[in-house]
Protein backbone atom coordinates (compact mmCIF):
# COMPACT_ATOMS: atom_id res chain seq x y z
CA UNK A 1 0.00 0.00 0.00
CA UNK A 2 1.11 2.82 -0.68
CA UNK A 3 -0.93 5.94 -2.15
CA UNK A 4 -4.54 6.86 0.04
CA UNK A 5 -6.48 5.21 -2.77
CA UNK A 6 -4.57 2.05 -2.05
CA UNK A 7 -5.72 2.93 1.28
CA UNK A 8 -9.57 3.83 0.69
CA UNK A 9 -9.58 0.71 -1.27
CA UNK A 10 -9.40 -1.64 1.69
CA UNK A 11 -12.01 0.09 3.66
CA UNK A 12 -14.96 -2.41 3.09
CA UNK A 13 -17.95 -0.06 4.11
CA UNK A 14 -18.81 2.04 1.48
CA UNK A 15 -20.09 4.96 3.88
CA UNK A 16 -17.04 4.70 6.01
CA UNK A 17 -14.76 4.68 2.81
CA UNK A 18 -16.76 7.70 1.62
CA UNK A 19 -16.27 9.97 4.66
CA UNK A 20 -12.56 9.10 4.70
CA UNK A 21 -12.01 10.29 1.86
CA UNK A 22 -13.80 13.21 2.22
CA UNK A 23 -11.35 13.97 5.09
CA UNK A 24 -8.32 13.07 3.76
CA UNK A 25 -9.38 15.24 0.84
CA UNK A 26 -10.22 18.16 3.07
CA UNK A 27 -6.70 18.03 4.60
CA UNK A 28 -5.28 17.52 0.97
CA UNK A 29 -7.21 20.54 -0.08
CA UNK A 30 -6.80 22.76 3.16
CA UNK A 31 -3.52 21.70 3.97
CA UNK A 32 -1.65 21.52 0.39
CA UNK A 33 1.41 21.59 1.52
CA UNK A 34 1.48 18.67 3.60
CA UNK A 35 2.82 15.17 2.21
CA UNK A 36 0.59 12.43 2.16
CA UNK A 37 2.23 9.55 3.30
CA UNK A 38 1.39 5.82 3.98
CA UNK A 39 3.35 4.30 6.66
CA UNK A 40 2.12 1.21 9.46
CA UNK A 41 -0.66 0.80 6.83
CA UNK A 42 -2.38 4.12 8.06
CA UNK A 43 -2.50 7.55 6.19
CA UNK A 44 -0.93 10.83 7.69
CA UNK A 45 0.04 14.13 6.65
CA UNK A 46 3.59 15.19 7.16
CA UNK A 47 5.48 18.55 7.02
CA UNK A 48 9.40 18.86 6.18
CA UNK A 49 9.38 15.14 7.57
CA UNK A 50 7.65 15.33 10.80
CA UNK A 51 4.29 14.28 11.72
CA UNK A 52 1.24 16.30 12.30
CA UNK A 53 -1.62 14.15 11.80
CA UNK A 54 -2.64 10.25 10.79
CA UNK A 55 -5.73 8.39 10.68
CA UNK A 56 -7.32 4.95 10.79
CA UNK A 57 -10.17 3.20 10.41
CA UNK A 58 -12.07 1.25 12.64
CA UNK A 59 -15.59 -0.33 13.30
CA UNK A 60 -17.35 2.56 15.13
CA UNK A 61 -15.34 5.41 14.19
CA UNK A 62 -12.60 7.52 12.30
CA UNK A 63 -9.36 7.86 14.22
CA UNK A 64 -7.56 10.62 13.99
CA UNK A 65 -4.23 10.80 15.73
CA UNK A 66 -2.32 14.98 16.09
CA UNK A 67 -0.29 13.17 19.12
CA UNK A 68 -0.67 13.61 22.90
CA UNK A 69 0.14 16.99 23.18
CA UNK A 70 -2.22 18.33 21.12
CA UNK A 71 -4.91 16.35 22.55
CA UNK A 72 -3.95 17.71 25.24
CA UNK A 73 -3.63 20.79 24.05
CA UNK A 74 -7.26 20.76 22.76
CA UNK A 75 -9.35 17.91 25.30
CA UNK A 76 -11.80 20.72 26.27
CA UNK A 77 -12.13 21.27 22.79
CA UNK A 78 -12.45 17.82 22.18
CA UNK A 79 -15.19 16.80 24.66
CA UNK A 80 -17.13 19.95 23.70
CA UNK A 81 -17.24 18.63 20.31
CA UNK A 82 -18.54 15.03 21.87
CA UNK A 83 -15.83 13.00 20.77
CA UNK A 84 -14.25 10.45 23.29
CA UNK A 85 -10.24 10.82 22.84
CA UNK A 86 -7.92 8.74 24.83
CA UNK A 87 -4.12 10.01 25.33
CA UNK A 88 -3.32 9.56 21.32
CA UNK A 89 -6.54 9.74 19.77
CA UNK A 90 -9.69 11.09 19.19
CA UNK A 91 -12.88 9.07 17.92
CA UNK A 92 -14.70 10.63 15.03
CA UNK A 93 -17.85 8.41 15.10
CA UNK A 94 -19.54 7.62 11.65
CA UNK A 95 -22.86 8.44 12.77
CA UNK A 96 -21.90 12.22 13.32
CA UNK A 97 -20.65 14.84 11.63
CA UNK A 98 -16.80 15.57 11.20
CA UNK A 99 -16.26 18.59 13.24
CA UNK A 100 -13.67 20.40 10.66
CA UNK A 101 -12.87 23.65 12.55
CA UNK A 102 -11.49 20.87 15.12
CA UNK A 103 -9.38 18.98 13.18
CA UNK A 104 -8.29 22.16 11.09
CA UNK A 105 -7.39 23.97 14.60
CA UNK A 106 -5.35 20.37 15.81
CA UNK A 107 -3.23 20.29 12.36
CA UNK A 108 -2.48 24.13 12.93
CA UNK A 109 -1.47 23.63 16.11
CA UNK A 110 0.93 21.34 15.08
CA UNK A 111 1.94 22.68 12.08
CA UNK A 112 3.39 25.93 14.20
CA UNK A 113 4.28 23.72 17.33
CA UNK A 114 6.68 21.71 14.82
CA UNK A 115 8.14 24.26 12.96
CA UNK A 116 11.31 23.76 14.08
CA UNK A 117 11.24 19.67 14.84
CA UNK A 118 13.66 17.93 12.90
CA UNK A 119 12.40 14.53 13.91
CA UNK A 120 8.96 12.44 13.11
CA UNK A 121 7.66 12.30 16.37
CA UNK A 122 8.04 14.99 19.63
CA UNK A 123 10.70 14.61 21.59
Amino acid sequence: METIDDFLKTIDNDDHRDRTKEVLTWVQQTFPHLEPTIKWKQPMFTDHGTYIIGFSVAKHHLAVAPERVTINQFTNDIVEAGYEHTNELVRFKWDRPTNFSLLQKMIEFNIEDKADCSTFWRK
